[in-house]
């Protein structure tokens, strides 16, 4: 009987370990999370995101980003809000995120509104994921079921930005395929998940050297585009493109169809079609609308779970440009 019951405690302590474990991964995120919380949060995003869309149209493609660039410098955390103080240099002025970056205003916004309704309740962090899906909801986009449970960083690190995890313009593939799967995203996400520059634009800077000096670009859309972006360097780098150059200002398919016919805006972009082991997948997104946008919202929803802060950990900021500790 001693054995048995030996046996027993271990499996019971194996489950117990098993369960402490999933705790920590984004199990503990839910579709739920605020029912009973906040019953008004998702109501209250969406009408500041109509809002601040309908303002400008861009704003959609930028709320998007922001919670790209948030998830991958150490998970889905909101530290990507975090305001430069004199003492403290957070992830906005990083290389990927300088002069670049926009919408925290409109979070701010948002931030003001739910801590009426429901204050010190929700993260910056799940507002974040909710105005990305609202955003592209807004511009005719999928919808998905946001997970949400998220906490809020009590810092931020600008060396992390710095490091290489968010793939920049001149990207190559491998490099591309590299830096998703260390976040735990597939070459199919990847490639999903690019599809988002069907919205948004560019600046001169980010894709200069592509317009100039590579081959495999249609000959009429590089000219086009040198009229704004002079060749010269720190000249016009600020001038805007759009990263889809058929639908800007709407959420389909159209972005995998310019990367067949070399209209791709980035280096980063037309890479995806140019030989390579994703050129499979654009001709099929480029065909099929409705696999395109069931992946982007099953590659958002995972990248939304990207080492979320729960439970304990972190904190729910009152502010979501500054921890607080500053408050």
């Amino acid at each position: 009987m001693g054995g048995r019951s030996c046996l027993v405690a271990a499996l019971a302590v194996a489950f117990l370990l098993v369960v402490a474990f999933a705790g920590k991964s984004s199990a503990q995120l839910s579709t739920n999370f605020y029912s009973k919380s906040c019953p008004k949060l998702l109501t209250t995003v969406r009408s500041a995101v109509k809002s601040a869309v309908a303002k400008e149209r861009r704003m959609a493609a930028s709320l998007l980003r922001l919670h790209f660039h948030d998830c991958f410098v150490n998970g889905c955390d909101g530290s990507i809000l975090l305001d430069d103080t004199p003492t403290f240099t957070g992830e906005q002025t990083a290389r990927p995120n300088n002069r670049s970056v926009r919408g925290f205003e409109v979070v701010d916004d948002i931030k003001s509104k739910i801590e009426k309704v429901c204050p010190g309740i929700v993260s910056c962090a799940d507002i974040l994921a909710i105005a990305a899906r609202d955003s592209t909801v807004l511009v005719k986009g999928p919808n998905w079921k946001v997970r949400l449970g998220r906490r809020d960083s009590k810092t931020a690190s600008l060396a992390a930005a710095n490091s290489g995890v968010i793939p920049p313009p001149t990207a190559t593939l491998n490099e591309l395929i590299t830096r998703f799967q260390a976040r735990g995203l597939s070459a199919k996400d990847m490639v999903a998940l690019s599809g988002s520059h069907t919205i948004g634009q560019a600046r001169c800077v980010t894709f200069r050297a592509r317009i100039y000096n590579e081959t495999n670009i249609n000959s009429n859309f590089a000219r086009t585009r040198q009229e704004r972006c002079p060749s010269a360097a720190n000249s016009g780098d600020d001038r805007l493109a759009p990263l889809d150059v058929k639908t800007a200002a709407f959420f389909d398919n159209k972005y995998y169809k310019n990367l067949l016919i070399q209209k791709g805006l980035l280096h980063s972009d037309q890479i995806l079609f140019d030989g390579g082991s994703t050129d499979s997948l654009i001709r099929s997104y480029s065909k099929n609308p409705k696999a395109f946008a069931a992946d982007f919202a099953a590659a958002m929803i995972k990248m939304g779970n990207i080492d979320p802060l729960t439970g304990s950990q972190g904190e729910i900021r009152k502010k979501c440009g500054r921890p607080n500790s500053s408050s």
